[in-house]
């Protein structure tokens, strides 16, 4: 099958650096079918979704719709909805959990103090094992259904509506740590979720740390690939400079390119040349220099 994904894969397109950016994941569930934009094309009523997108706006909170695997019937019927808050910045990760009767409700929260790391008590602690999202959104491209789906599946994890980076698929995201990961096999998912547990990250497959923009998240994993460093929590980007909790720092030389020779970025798409973060050099910085 001639898919975004086959011809991403055959065309060894890294996936290093093409992370959703986003600080804070707000996750609401919504059962039943999911349209190619799922807030406003869903059984969420639509003056809802339209709501939550502008409330998210440019707060660094990304907004998205999850579901537990299986058949996707919706009889409408008033349920709760569980909802998962995650704030991904290092040393600063949290996942909060509730469930609500009226998705509206979610509008009442401060979404520039979400942003910022602050929970405002929303609901309760995430102590569980790492919270693991595949999208499987077939409406947004068929790749991340016929691949992330049985994932999903075999997983028993959340379905999710967008991570981007369909051509990628199947495509997860692993909380608290908000760390993506593409072309994944269950396998390697129980590699990756083991290693959550323990507060570490697998780099192999590994597309970034949400919390960055796509150069920070080039330069985080660069530094992760010179050093060894596993733990997740220890290494902090400002820029282009990573940090590390021992007071070891480097800067990291990123460059925008194109990618050669022209794909689609997802099933149906034009022919494009994708941006990716070339990593030219690194430079260990003196401590005092920071």
């Amino acid at each position: 099958m001639n898919t975004c994904t086959t011809l991403s894969s055959a065309l060894a397109e890294p996936v290093a650096a093409t992370a959703a950016t986003a600080r804070t994941w707000l996750l609401l569930e919504q059962p039943g079918p999911w349209g190619a934009k799922a807030l406003t094309a869903s059984h969420l009523a639509p003056e809802t979704g339209h709501a939550l997108e502008r409330a998210a706006e440019g707060t660094g909170v990304r907004v998205a719709l999850i579901r537990r695997p299986g058949r996707h019937a919706d009889f409408r019927q008033p349920r709760q909805r569980r909802v998962f808050l995650a704030h991904t910045l290092p040393g600063r990760s949290w996942v909060r959990t509730t469930r609500l009767n009226d998705p509206a409700d979610l509008l009442g929260l401060d979404f520039t103090a979400l942003g910022r790391g602050d929970h405002l008590g929303f609901g309760q602690s995430y102590e569980e094992e790492p919270l693991a999202l595949v999208c499987t959104n077939g409406r947004r491209d068929r790749c991340c259904a016929v691949y992330g789906r049985p994932l999903a599946a075999e997983l028993a994890a959340w379905e999710v509506t967008h991570l981007g980076g369909h051509r990628f698929s199947p495509t997860m995201l692993v909380l608290p740590y908000g760390y993506a990961y593409g072309r994944l096999d269950a396998h390697r998912v129980k590699e990756v979720l083991t290693a959550a547990a323990e507060g570490r990250v697998v780099q192999d497959s590994c597309r970034g740390r949400s919390a960055w923009d796509r150069p920070g998240q080039a330069a985080e994993l660069a530094v992760r690939s010179l050093t060894g460093e596993e733990r997740a929590e220890v290494l902090t980007v400002r820029g282009t400079r990573v940090l590390h909790a021992d007071g070891r720092a480097w800067d990291v030389d990123v460059v925008p390119a194109a990618s050669q020779p022209p794909r689609p970025e997802s099933c149906g798409a034009a022919l494009g040349t994708p941006a990716r973060m070339e990593v030219t050099g690194i430079r260990t910085v003196a401590a005092e220099s920071r």
